[in-house]
């Protein structure tokens, strides 16, 4: 543990590089010396071949450019840069007089000029400004890039009358986002886990005049405690040890696209009064600064929890529900979709065939029979796995019963635990978690599923009780 100790406090720190090219020697010294002590490294360079090197090996996060220099313009260089496609943000510095090449500059995809002699402070402002604009916008390509082919993957399927119902307020909201620019209303999406609350966040996405713009997953249960603030909300340099750069928050990141935040029912209370704050004046603060940033992103929330029992026992903010719930949709368990299930199990089949080129045919009558009967506590998130292994087992022809190894006395509410009168709420719940431990054989995925809790829910509450 020593070793691990000693190495941990020895990783070196990530600093933005910056590449000057600049060719006044007292200037150049001057800029690399301010910028030092804002904790930047600052490489040189005084002509275009020098800085043509240092481009390819240090890898700028960006550029000072400089328009006039010995062997050459700044234009051609900074043509070079942008061939290049690795998107260094690149600031151009221009003497007076010189505001033709400025102008060039930008049409070349400069990010922002300067006009000599340069005020260091302002140089300061603007390299803060364009690294966060730098930083958002690779976010959002990513993002953009991901959510859409996860929105193109996504199927909705289904024909049972809630799911139907489902897919009318679905549209409906999306009609209603479409003939305003106003921001559409708050969602809150409620069911039991692996009921598909996710796929009907990006539906809505999907569906809405906001289809091309951002959309972010959130999930409130998995962010790490000690950094879940600054995740959703950003930080500024120094706003706490190690903010050795500006941050901007996941709530900034989905822009005037849409935030999903999952399992809303984990978010600690103390930023469950932010996230109102939010929600109410459409703005935020990052951690570290008073100043007040534009929210424009649609809100789109989802729990498997009981947000209004949570609110009566303190333990979720009763008006961030009442904020949350302007419209509600409730994703029905799978148990209650009826044919809905064989549906599924042949698209979740047929899924797994294609994938790997099988010779399956579908279902016997008795795996038929058992898909109808079993309870489904993972919901459809459990179904899903359950036949890609099935069908990965499966010899060939028809899929049978015996292969399905589905747990008949499995039940998604457990088999209660029979109460006396004089039990605490404390020792209820004591023993409802131990008996869903036993059952499970300790699975805690398992356990947290047939509890119609988290995992994190559940691990807390096995930490508390110490089991």
């Amino acid at each position: 543990m020593q070793g691990f100790d000693n190495y941990s406090a020895q990783v070196p720190v990530i600093q933005t590089q910056v590449l000057l090219v600049e060719d006044e020697t007292v200037f150049a010294k001057a800029v690399r010396k301010h910028l030092q002590r804002q904790d930047y490294q600052v490489n040189v360079a005084g002509d275009l071949e020098t800085a043509g090197r240092l481009f390819k090996e240090k890898t700028p996060d960006l550029i000072l450019l400089d328009m006039r220099l010995p062997d050459g313009s700044g234009l051609d260089l900074l043509e070079e840069f942008n061939n290049s496609n690795n998107n260094v943000p690149i600031i151009v510095m221009s003497a007076y007089g010189e505001l033709e090449d400025a102008v060039s500059a930008m049409k070349l995809g400069a990010s922002d000029y300067l006009k000599k002699p340069v005020d260091l402070d302002e140089l300061s402002l603007n390299i803060r400004k364009v690294l966060d604009k730098n930083e958002i916008s690779k976010k959002l390509t990513y993002s953009n890039k991901r959510e859409q082919h996860a929105v193109e993957s996504v199927e909705f399927l289904g024909d049972c009358k809630a799911i139907n119902s489902i897919r009318k307020q679905v549209q409906r909201i999306a009609h209603l986002s479409q003939k305003t620019s106003v921001i559409p209303p708050t969602v809150l999406i409620l069911g039991e886990t692996g009921t598909g609350k996710d796929v009907v966040a990006r539906l809505l996405h999907a569906n809405s005049n906001r289809m091309d713009k951002p959309f972010v997953h959130v999930d409130c249960a998995s962010l790490p405690k000690d950094l879940i603030e600054s995740e959703l909300f950003g930080h500024e340099k120094g706003a706490f040890t190690n903010a050795h750069v500006a941050r901007t928050g996941l709530i900034e990141a989905a822009e005037d696209g849409a935030l999903f935040l999952d399992e809303i029912g984990e978010l600690p209370l103390d930023l469950q009064s932010k996230l109102l704050a939010v929600l109410e004046r459409r703005t935020l603060r990052r951690v570290g600064t008073t100043q007040e940033r534009p929210v424009a992103a649609w809100i789109i929330a989802a729990t498997n929890r009981d947000l209004e029992s949570l609110s009566d026992r303190g333990e979720f903010r009763s008006d961030l529900f009442y904020r949350l719930n302007v419209m509600s949709l409730t994703m029905p368990p799978l148990r209650e979709r009826g044919d809905d299930i064989l549906l599924l199990a042949n698209h979740f089949a047929a899924q797994t065939v294609r994938r790997y080129g099988l010779d399956i045919e579908g279902f016997d009558s008795s795996a038929k029979a058992a898909l109808l009967e079993y309870d489904w506590p993972g919901n459809v998130r459990e179904m899903k796995h359950l036949l890609e292994r099935a069908v990965l087992l499966s010899g060939g022809g028809k899929i049978g019963r015996d292969i399905l190894n589905l747990d008949m006395s499995e039940k998604s509410s457990g088999e209660l635990a029979k109460l006396d009168e004089d039990m605490t709420l404390g020792d209820a719940e004591l023993q409802l978690i131990k008996q869903a431990l036993d059952r499970t054989n300790h699975n805690v995925s398992k356990a947290a599923r047939e509890l119609g809790i988290t995992r994190m829910a559940l691990r807390y509450r096995i930490k508390k009780y110490d089991l």
